[in-house]
């Protein structure tokens, strides 16, 4: 078994662990009754807008590799974007920038000339998620120190990636030590293709990307909540609620954001939800994930398995060997 087979497994029994404690706070025989009544159409329609979401965003990567000058085959370039979910359950998201070796892998990319891009992402979604979160604050008016501590990390983030002379003396420190020092020089490359990516209207028109494909989750959380008999959840208010507990789930750098993301979603539910009781909170998060993370990190093992077998190059970097270029 590979190191990267073994970490997802271990991930996946985090997982585990955290539904059991899901389903224990929701108590195991009145989870079972919820679910029982659940009208599963409406967790169908929560998979269709998933799918929306992983549409909207590859149409972002696209421009992206357009704007870095990369040119990628659309079948590989949608299997290299996919890929990347597999390893979405890593702290943070950083195991996505497995899709730079791919790239390398499939068409030569230098990694350097890639990996800004996988940043810039991860970057906008949270841009994203908390503009989102922020009209769900001033709707409902809480969840607002999760949100505002959000986006001081995230607009701090941004400050230094804008002012090269902050951003240069950072790469400097973290590549004091030295082991790391031999990686200055291609940070300070890959530094330069994701300046060019946070500038206002890249910034822009990639936020917007990433807004219209998380309503698309959004919506699907409300719709799940909304198949339980005698419960429902105004838009605005899922859209708070599903915007905060999954910032909060980044900025956790916990793999997937396990557990911070379960917690926050089932207490948010049964606080601030018309009619939604501890039992029906932990149904509806355990649907909710399944219907987002762990769907994603499916189809990205599929992905995966596909490039493996129809491009050899790619299968040492799905199997936990990549090496630095």
């Amino acid at each position: 078994m590979t190191r990267s087979s073994r970490r997802l497994l271990a991930v996946v029994a985090a997982g585990v662990a955290v539904f059991a404690a899901v389903t224990v706070y929701g108590d195991v025989r009145e989870l079972g009754d919820r679910l029982g009544r659940f009208e599963w159409w409406t967790f169908a329609a929560a998979i269709a807008l998933a799918l929306i979401n992983y549409a909207i965003r590859f149409v972002r990567w696209s421009l992206y590799l357009s704007r870095r000058a990369i040119a990628v085959p659309r079948a590989t370039s949608a299997l290299v974007f996919v890929s990347g979910f597999a390893l979405s359950i890593t702290p943070g998201k950083v195991g996505e920038l497995v899709k730079s070796y791919l790239l390398r892998a499939a068409v030569g990319t230098p990694v350097a000339t890639s990996a800004p891009i996988i940043v810039a992402e991860r970057l906008t979604d949270l841009v994203a998620l908390l503009l989102i979160g922020l009209v769900g604050v001033a709707l409902y008016g809480i969840a607002g120190a999760t949100v505002l501590a959000g986006g001081v990390l995230v607009v701090a983030g941004v400050a230094v990636l804008a002012w090269p002379r902050a951003a240069h003396a950072l790469i400097a420190l973290v590549t004091r030590p030295g082991r790391l020092r031999p990686l200055r020089a291609r940070m300070l490359e890959a530094y330069g293709g994701l300046r060019a990516l946070v500038r206002p209207w890249p910034l822009g028109w990639a936020t917007a990307f990433g807004v219209v494909a998380w309503l698309a989750e959004c919506a699907g959380f409300a719709l799940i909540v909304s198949g339980f008999a005698g419960t429902s959840v105004p838009f605005g208010l899922a859209m708070l609620i599903y915007a905060s507990t999954t910032v909060a789930g980044a900025l956790s750098f916990l793999p997937g954001g396990l557990l911070v993301t379960e917690a926050g979603m089932t207490l948010l539910l049964v606080s601030s939800a018309r009619g939604v009781d501890q039992a029906t909170a932990a149904a509806a998060t355990i649907l909710t994930r399944l219907a987002t993370l762990w769907f994603a990190v499916g189809l990205g093992l599929v992905a995966m398995a596909v490039l493996r077998r129809h491009a050899p190059a790619a299968a040492r970097y799905t199997s936990g060997e990549t090496q630095e270029s």
